[in-house]
């Protein structure tokens, strides 16, 4: 009763940037990462990381992960916005309090049926070097592929397979996605365009709150649902806060 939308069966498309604020924000951004990580474990769910940009000191600058199951979109689509992180900073000699901001963007993936189309005259493409964590997967040749869409500005990239043309036919298919995305949303005029959201990654937008001083709470704005148990949530627990976003999304839908 909660999948009504067209794209809730579909696979997902995850990514996650970290707002201002340097280590510490790319760090939060790293900690976000592994709870969805750890959420798709818990469900049985396949993830592929398909780019990596790793922080200077710790965390990382960007993550684009690719999540397939049962509904997958569905569960995810409401977890798109800033998320808002207040800790003492383990990156702070004096043991100050930060807060950090990092968003997230989920979208569904397209399946081959689906025309999207892209005229080559729109598209540049770069290549270059590999820089993911390390191991098997870096490769001293000029195999990661960085495309970007010059109409709308969205630039994609894939670094995860050995082969340039992998990488290329993979970062296609995230332009894809993100194109249908953007498409969906201009039709419905729900949202402003979902790249103008990425201007703000600051307070005011965010939708999820994770407090760790000076008291231990996780609050999603939108519903108002709080949760103590912080490290349950981090690892991976995070039906709760879907569950009560997909029960507002329908009743808003019913109106």
């Amino acid at each position: 009763m909660l999948f009504f939308e067209e794209d809730d069966s579909r696979n997902a498309i995850l990514t996650i940037h970290p707002g201002a604020g340097g280590t510490e924000s790319q760090d939060w951004a790293q900690m976000l990462s592994r709870m969805y990580l750890r959420y798709a474990e818990r469900k049985s769910f396949k993830t592929k990381i398909l780019d990596y940009l790793p922080g200077e000191e710790a965390g990382l600058k960007s993550i684009t992960i690719r999540i397939e199951g049962g509904h997958v979109y569905g569960h995810l689509s409401q977890e798109s916005g800033v998320h808002r992180l207040v800790r003492i900073s383990p990156f702070d000699a004096n043991q100050r309090r930060h807060t950090s901001f990092a968003a997230i963007f989920v979208y569904p993936e397209v399946d081959e049926d689906i025309e999207i189309e892209i005229d080559p005259e729109d598209l540049r493409i770069d290549t270059f070097r590999s820089s993911g964590k390390g191991g098997q997967h870096v490769n001293v040749t000029d195999s990661a592929v960085r495309i970007t869409h010059l109409p709308t500005a969205i630039v994609v990239q894939c670094q995860n397979e050995r082969s340039q043309h992998k990488n290329k036919a993979t970062a296609l298919k995230v332009l894809k996605a993100r194109l249908y995305e953007l498409e969906k949303k201009k039709k419905l005029e729900k949202l402003e365009k979902l790249e103008d959201a990425k201007s703000d990654i600051a307070w005011g937008s965010q939708i999820r709150s994770y407090v760790l001083h000076p008291y231990r709470m996780i609050k999603d704005v939108r519903t108002n649902v709080e949760i103590g148990d912080v490290e349950r949530v981090l690892d991976g627990d995070i039906d709760e806060f879907i569950k009560a976003n997909l029960l507002l999304r329908k009743n808003t839908y019913n109106k």
